[in-house]
């Protein structure tokens, strides 16, 4: 036990310390949002990603649509209480994000190179002064799509000093967590996603990259419509 502490301090140090990503070619970019391509340092000489790959948006969607978060189980009454209107499990990603950035990331696979990574974030403001990110990555190898989710609603002040202002440093490093990240990443349908081997050093180093492998081929493409709500028949 005394040992795997400074194994677990040294991976979030080097985590900290990482370089952060560098863009090679924007696709999208607003305060708010972007979609961008950015030199992938874990690429290793043969088992570079099958870069450009042509998928449709319809297909990206599916991958998207198929992303879970199934939120820890509360042990205190008052988080209980608070996460009601929340399922446990819910979709990562609303129609309205999978309309918006499935044909954004399908154009970045198809100008991506074997050795670049599409990046996505959105941010969005919770009050005035604080905000909450959700950011990540995606690259394709063979029949898989991998999807990194590094911050899903992450907090930008998380452990942040009293009267600090707020930064844009979050939008240099889309792969990196913010903060802790709750709950754990789920695919619908099960069949799709490939299980990632547990346990091993690799494993430790990578503790806060939350990654899903997608057989990508076996889901069918998914229409890019965002759903409204029906109208509620008057009593």
């Amino acid at each position: 036990m005394w040992l795997l502490f400074p194994a677990l301090a040294g991976a979030e140090l080097i985590g900290a310390c990482a370089p952060r990503q560098f863009t090679t070619v924007t696709i999208y970019d607003t305060p708010a949002a972007y979609v961008r391509l950015e030199f992938d340092r874990t690429v290793k000489q043969g088992a570079e990603h099958s870069h450009p790959i042509s998928l449709t948006p319809e297909q990206v969607a599916a991958a998207l649509s198929g992303v879970r978060i199934k939120e820890p189980i509360p042990l205190v009454r008052g988080d209980i209480l608070q996460r009601d209107s929340v399922p446990r499990i819910h979709p990562a990603f609303t129609d309205k994000d999978v309309a918006f950035f499935a044909p954004l990331l399908a154009l970045a696979l198809s100008k991506a190179t074997p050795e670049e990574v599409v990046t996505f974030y959105d941010s969005r403001y919770r009050s005035g002064t604080s905000r909450e990110v959700t950011s990540g990555g995606l690259f394709v190898q063979g029949d898989e799509l991998h999807l990194i989710l590094a911050n899903y609603r992450s907090p930008t002040h998380f452990m942040a000093d009293v009267g600090n202002v707020d930064t844009q440093d979050d939008r240099l490093t889309p792969m990196q967590s913010l903060a802790p990240q709750g709950g754990h990443l789920d695919f619908e349908p099960p069949s799709a996603k490939r299980e990632r081997p547990a346990g091993g050093v690799e494993r430790l180093f990578q503790w806060d990259r939350r990654e899903l492998t997608v057989l990508y081929k076996q889901l069918p493409p998914r229409p890019l419509v965002e759903l409204t709500p029906k109208p509620v028949a008057a009593p």
